[in-house]
């Protein structure tokens, strides 16, 4: 049986600022944060699982209501994939929020632009990111989501450190991830709260999904 769980921290310490185009500067570099001391799994698909069997098991009304998303939110899908979350979140942020749609695979972010562009979605901004470095803007950030794909991210030192200039004061960051080890497509809750507690993240709350 897959277990999913929603983990959701926050960044001791955000840098101020501010930006008004989607692609930030490059941030630290890769070489500057040691590797992981475990397995990182390849990147497979665009797609996590099929659609209607998320949507039937209230995946993202749970994560939306854990997180506390609402209109008027900027929201960064970090490793946006196909944009399940993209299209979901799009409509509850409003006109007055934004769905920043981050990937590092180009063949995947050609497929989003045209799926954000076939549906109308307005407030949808897309861009493509490093491992290391998602390149968001300074202080733009509500909400960040890493959804089933942490175990992917080949510098998660690095790619943390480097979203943190991105977060408000008082942003939150969501990560949705089997229950499993990293090798089998998966994070153990113990080595998430390790990765993001060297960065100088606080762990805010911790759940499971129901259904998965």
């Amino acid at each position: 049986m897959r277990i999913t769980i929603v983990a959701v921290f926050a960044a001791l310490l955000v840098a101020s600022g501010s930006a008004q185009e989607f692609m930030a500067d490059a941030g630290a570099p890769a070489v500057a944060f040691p590797n992981p001391d475990r397995p990182v799994a390849d990147i497979v698909s665009s797609i996590w699982h099929n659609e209607k069997v998320r949507d039937a098991a209230g995946e993202p009304r749970q994560v939306v209501r854990l997180l506390g998303i609402k209109s008027g939110m900027t929201v960064a899908d970090i490793g946006a994939g196909s944009g399940y979350y993209v299209v979901r979140l799009s409509p509850i942020v409003g006109p007055h929020g934004r769905v920043i749609a981050e990937d590092v695979v180009p063949e995947y972010l050609r497929g989003l632009r045209k799926r954000v562009h076939d549906l109308g979605l307005q407030n949808v901004a897309i861009g493509r990111g490093e491992p290391h470095d998602p390149r968001l803007p300074a202080d733009s950030l509500d909400i960040a989501i890493l959804v089933h794909m942490y175990h992917e991210i080949a510098q998660p030192y690095a790619l943390l450190y480097n979203l943190i200039p991105a977060l408000k004061a008082g942003a939150r960051v969501g990560i949705v991830d089997a229950f499993k080890p990293t090798s089998e497509h998966g994070t153990p809750p113990n080595l998430l709260r390790c990765e993001l507690s060297v960065v100088g993240y606080r762990e805010i709350s911790f759940d499971r999904l129901a259904g998965r």
